[in-house]
């Protein structure tokens, strides 16, 4: 699993035209599942982002609050091409993406595991699957990635990729 996670003083998501999502200051956060993601990654992930401190403390010392102690928004926007790599003719191929039905349901999956460690209320999403405009202004900007542990068949991919078959 990979999060894209920017600290942001606005964000939002259009469909159609139509705003669907949009919050306050808060997080940003792009979703992409692998192929191999579990639960487990889920969890690892959900901890981790309701965890970064991106913010400073009332004292002015960095990196000490995080979302949950700011009392700030989330906003998931579910994103496949997150696991995208470019071909040899610079073609995007998406193969280590989660495949959509599964995806769905892990990615709502996860929505759920933020809903229930923090405020429902505060957690929004786009619309899976669909064509969005996702509007945002960073704050900072502080843009950093989140990675669940790579499972045994992503390390094989990883040291394919690599020509490496030795480590799997």
């Amino acid at each position: 699993m990979r999060i894209v996670v920017q600290r942001v003083k606005s964000a939002s998501v259009r469909v159609e035209g139509k705003t669907v999502s949009a919050i306050g200051p808060g997080i940003m956060a792009l979703v992409g599942l692998h192929e191999h993601d579990t639960e487990d990654d889920l969890k690892h992930c959900c901890r981790r982002l309701l965890a970064a401190k991106l913010w400073e403390n009332d004292n002015g010392g960095m990196w000490r609050h995080g979302v949950k102690q700011k009392g700030l928004e989330l906003l998931c926007v579910s994103q496949f091409t997150l696991y995208g790599k470019l071909s040899k003719k610079n073609q995007p191929d998406y193969k280590f993406a989660m495949k959509a039905v599964p995806a769905e349901r892990l990615y709502n999956q996860f929505l759920e595991m933020l809903r229930d460690n923090y405020e429902e209320n505060k957690i929004f999403d786009g619309v899976f699957g669909a064509m969005m405009d996702v509007e945002l202004i960073n704050d900072g900007p502080v843009t950093i990635v989140i990675e669940s542990e790579p499972t045994r068949g992503r390390m094989e991919e990883i040291n394919s990729e690599n020509g490496d078959s030795s480590k799997s």
